[in-house]
């Protein structure tokens, strides 16, 4: 039998295999003549959507802001914001001060920016006049004079009442005394007997000594407890007296004083126009007034009670939590550290040593949220969410525009302190930046979020390669060695970081907006320039740079490397064999990545159409590998499973394989694999593939190309080229090729090779050198080609699948019956 060889297919040419940046599309020599970048490159949309959501100032217009790292997210938004924090409204001053109705709820005052400083000096000096003024004007005519009148009358009528009560005694032959009851002293009624006062226990003794009779201490114990009635009467009134003196006392004390305190702080009131601050005002005046005691001297301002200093003019104080007495612009904050306290604030406690804790109004503490008032707050959205309690507490504050100070310890409900401050409207426009995966999470399965969170800005990776693009790459770099002191560049080296630029982004009429990379490239390009001592960078520095990034990353790439040459990893670069073949498959490590050859292979027999997906059976396939293997399924019965059933089973092995498996770019590799192994038809093994397919057996586009065919071109370099060897790859990603100089040299000396294409058969024809067939009138496949082998050998393997007759299924049953039937006989 004599196998139809296949048509030559046309390979790639070098020009097809990298865009060149021309250094003469620059209009400079170096970058010395270039102005840097003012403004963001290649995030239009992202501008939009910023735009819109800084400028917007109703509620719910916060910011989300997606976006791979490294593209500007962070500088964009902070460039933004510190454009227009001018137009801010104005700005205001956030105190709290004592609650005197209610303490555990701390009052809020509200200020225009820069006057809560004032009014907490304007209080302090009036807190200290008061002390001043206060012991002077008590002891002072003309308020000396009355108060001396009052305790004269209180005195007077004293007396009065207690010389009755004595006078009654008397003529009855009592007395009134003290006696000492314990510590205490109180007043008693004595008996006067031969001139003797005498207590009432001991009138017995007298009757013993026969001074008096029996019937005389009856007679005097009965009077005793008439008498001893009427001297708590006396006594009650004496106290309700005394109480009328000490409240004439603080009266004419609130009267002489009330017009200097009344005075003084309505001088306050006529300074700050501001309701809030003008009832605080009242409640310090009626307090002080309640509370003169301090101000006269005859309690210390601190004094010490259990171990805990008690500061009786603290309730006077100002606690300012937020003071814009210096800020001119629009607050712009960066939250680096989103902790539930940095955000939102405090509540400090003290403690009194032995295991007490207190808090008051003076201990709140403000967070960056409201430092953030009337501006702007950035956050990462991963830190927030990594925070106790932090996304549910500012979802709340979104959501209502209020802000509530509280202690941390609260969300674990435990907390020594009860403070509940006055809550504190917030109109901070918050800015989240994080990944899409995070956006979608929260937009799908987070009550709210969307209401709170209505501007997304998803930052491109990548933008259009035009000749404003390429210029406006000169200028970023351009702007990085003025903000870094970095050594100039030679256009030629701009061309080969903009090349650079396209390789990132994957695809030749693309460049990455991710400058991270491109920065480092571009740090890096200077610093070994520097060490070289040159005074310009060149492309031999950015290459030098570029390599040695590799180099540091690569110690993984050198080991697969080393195991390949040695043979520890069966890879074959020339021969034939059936049913093996070699994929392509990328490795990551963080943002580097390299490709590196896998053998593939296919094994069958005889079956049901079943394909075995052995990584699958393994645990080790991934999703979207196993619905690539389903597809080749699908393949198989589309093309060779309409006139006769697929009577093989077969199974597909990455082989050396000890990690998960996963996409489906090795989908024309398996196909390829399995048709060697029902064909009969081996491979040559000087090619490695890749690509995805569909069930009508076209080539799809895959990622990392390049990392691939740079893996297997270095694979074949380290055994010897042949000029037999290469890549195929899916025609679409012809347009992503942007390979390193020594696989383009490699190409254009003939040693290397590159092909493109789009249908199974294409490929076909070029790993095995026959023609892949095409179907005939009888819907039979063209004999002596791969597809007709293919068919021929299902054919084949279809009569050797045993029969399932149905005559040795009736001879079963009649031999039952039969059975039957001699039982009943």
């Amino acid at each position: 039998m004599t196998l139809v060889k296949a048509k030559l297919v046309q390979k790639l040419k070098p020009e097809d295999l990298k865009w060149n940046c021309d250094p003469s599309v620059f209009d400079f020599e170096t970058t010395t003549d270039v102005k840097p970048m003012e403004g963001i490159v290649g995030q239009e949309r992202a501008l939009k959507a910023l735009r819109v959501g800084v400028d917007l100032k109703s509620p719910g217009y916060n910011i989300f802001i997606t976006g791979l790292s490294g593209t500007g997210k962070f500088s964009t938004i902070k460039m933004m914001l510190e454009s227009i924090a001018s137009d801010c409204e104005n700005l205001r001053d956030y105190a709290y001060v004592n609650n005197f109705g209610d303490e555990d709820h701390p009052m809020l005052l509200q200020f225009t920016a820069g006057q809560a400083i004032k009014f907490k000096r304007d209080l302090e000096r009036t807190i200290k006049f008061f002390q001043e003024k206060i012991p002077q004007l008590l002891e002072a005519e003309p308020f000396v004079s009355e108060k001396k009148k009052i305790i004269s009358e209180f005195g007077q009528r004293q007396q009065k009442i207690m010389s009755r009560f004595e006078d009654k005694l008397k003529k009855d032959s009592f007395t009134l005394g003290q006696v000492k009851d314990g510590e205490m002293i109180r007043p008693e009624i004595f008996a006067i007997i031969n001139k003797t006062p005498v207590n009432l226990y001991q009138l017995n003794d007298l009757v013993k000594a026969e001074q008096i009779t029996g019937e005389q201490r009856e007679q005097l114990i009965n009077k005793y407890a008439s008498y001893q009635e009427e001297l708590q009467l006396v006594f009650r009134n004496s106290l309700k007296q005394t109480q009328e003196f000490q409240e004439k006392l603080v009266s004419l004390e609130s009267n002489f004083v009330s017009g200097l305190i009344s005075v003084t702080v309505d001088e306050i009131k006529k300074k700050y126009h501001n309701a809030r601050v003008t009832k605080y005002l009242q409640k310090v005046e009626d307090n002080i007034i309640q509370n003169l005691d301090v101000f006269k001297g005859k309690r210390p301002v601190r004094e010490e009670s259990e171990g805990v200093i008690i500061d009786y003019l603290k309730e006077y104080e100002v606690n300012i939590i937020l003071d814009n007495s210096k800020l001119k612009k629009c607050p712009i904050i960066v939250e680096t550290s989103p902790t539930y306290s940095n955000l939102f604030g405090t509540i400090e406690k003290y403690s009194d040593g032995r295991g007490g804790w207190y808090a008051d109004f003076t201990k709140v503490k403000s967070g960056s949220l409201l430092r953030a008032n009337g501006g702007y707050i950035i956050i990462n959205a991963k830190d927030a969410f990594l925070e106790p309690g932090v996304w549910k507490a500012l979802k709340r504050v979104l959501l209502f525009g209020q802000l509530e100070i509280q202690d941390v310890s609260n969300l674990y409900q435990f907390s020594p302190s009860v403070l509940k401050p006055e809550p504190i409207d917030i109109n901070t426009k918050v800015i989240l930046i994080g990944s899409n995966y995070i956006y979608s999470i929260l937009s799908n399965y987070e009550d709210d979020f969307n209401k709170i969170f209505k501007i997304k800005a998803d930052f491109d990776y990548e933008m259009k390669r035009t000749d404003i693009a390429v210029g406006e790459y000169a200028a970023v770099i351009k702007k990085l060695i003025a903000n870094e002191k970095l050594l100039e560049f030679d256009k030629s080296a701009i061309a080969r970081i903009t090349e650079y630029g396209a390789r990132y982004a994957g695809e030749k009429n693309k460049l990455t907006t991710r400058f991270a990379y491109i920065a480092d490239v571009a740090r890096e390009a200077s610093f070994w320039a520097s060490s070289k001592g040159h005074k310009i960078v060149t492309t031999e520095d950015v290459n030098h740079a570029y390599e040695s990034a590799k180099e540091r990353h690569g110690l993984y790439e050198s080991k697969v490397s080393e195991m390949i040459k040695e043979k520890t990893f069966l890879i074959d670069t020339e021969g034939e064999r059936v049913g093996t073949i070699n994929g392509l498959a990328v490795y990551e490590s963080g943002d580097y990545g390299f490709g590196k050859p896998t053998r593939i292979t296919a094994s069958v027999g005889l079956g049901t159409g079943n394909i075995i997906n052995v990584e699958r059976e393994a645990g080790m396939s991934g999703n979207t590998h196993n619905k690539g293997v389903l597809i080749i399924s699908g393949y198989f019965r589309e093309n060779f499973g309409k006139n006769i059933p697929l009577s093989f089973t077969a199974s597909l092995v990455f082989e050396q394989g000890y990690g998960m498996i996963d996409g489906d770019s090795a989908s024309i590799t398996e196909i390829a694999a399995l048709l060697s192994a029902l064909s009969n038809i081996p491979i040559k093994q000087s090619f490695a593939i890749t690509g995805s397919v569909n069930q009508k057996g076209e080539i799809q586009p895959i990622g990392g190309v390049n990392e691939k065919v740079e893996g297997f071109f270095d694979t074949c370099a380290a055994n010897k080229l042949t000029g037999k060897q290469g890549v195929i790859i899916p025609q679409q990603n012809v347009k992503d090729l942007m390979l390193k100089d020594e696989v383009i040299n490699a190409v254009n000396d003939g040693k290397f090779h590159i092909y493109s294409v789009s249908k199974v058969e294409e490929v076909i024809e070029i790993l095995i050198g026959v023609k892949a067939g095409s179907k005939l009138k009888n819907g039979n496949w063209e004999p002596n080609t791969v597809f007709g082998e293919v068919e021929k050998e299902l054919k084949a393997m279809r009569k050797r699948m045993r029969p399932v007759t149905q005559g040795k299924s009736k001879r079963k049953t009649v031999t039952k019956v039969k059975s039957n039937k001699g039982r009943k006989k």
